[in-house]
């Protein structure tokens, strides 16, 4: 069961959708994830979050994003993980309350695996590549995990919205 209120989830997914999508694209395009987009999506949540989340809801979120960080960083530092994921994941998990991390968690599962092999299956495709040819993620060994992370955000705001 999600436990975002539903009218929060639905306030939140159009301006977090197209900075999720920006996301995505600065990933796949160059394989990073840049502070400014990062920080859009943490001022959705402190601008918005008030207006549409229960007070000590609001203040909760603020603590995720805090020990997301810390996780990130040390995800970073020691498993490879880009910082600017990290930093994506963090200011995501400013928008989900701990009973959803699940959930959350199974999604983020999933879009990881479907991502993982799209983005395998069109760089291998020569159209696809003469219509991006600067798209450094093509021929980068890391995968761009913001395509993931940002479909894991979209969905779950728009399953928390649309229930």
């Amino acid at each position: 069961m999600i436990t975002l209120p539903a009218s929060a989830a639905l306030w939140f997914l159009l301006p977090v959708a197209l900075v999720s999508f920006i996301a995505a694209f600065n990933d796949l395009k160059r394989m990073k994830l840049p502070n400014p987009v990062v920080l859009a999506l943490g001022l959705i949540y402190v601008v918005l979050g008030p207006f549409v989340l229960p007070f000590e809801q609001y203040l909760w979120g603020f603590a995720h994003g805090v020990v997301m960080y810390f996780v990130g960083m040390l995800a970073f530092a020691y498993l490879g993980v880009g910082a600017g994921d990290g930093k994506f994941a963090a200011a995501m998990s400013m928008f989900i309350p701990l009973a959803d991390a699940t959930l959350v968690l199974s999604l983020f599962a999933a879009f990881l695996l479907g991502a993982f092999v799209a983005h395998r299956a069109l760089r291998a495709m020569p159209v696809v590549r003469r219509a991006t040819p600067d798209w450094v993620s093509w021929e980068h060994k890391k995968f761009p995990m913001g395509l993931a992370l940002a479909g894991t955000m979209i969905c779950y705001l728009a399953l928390a919205g649309f229930r």
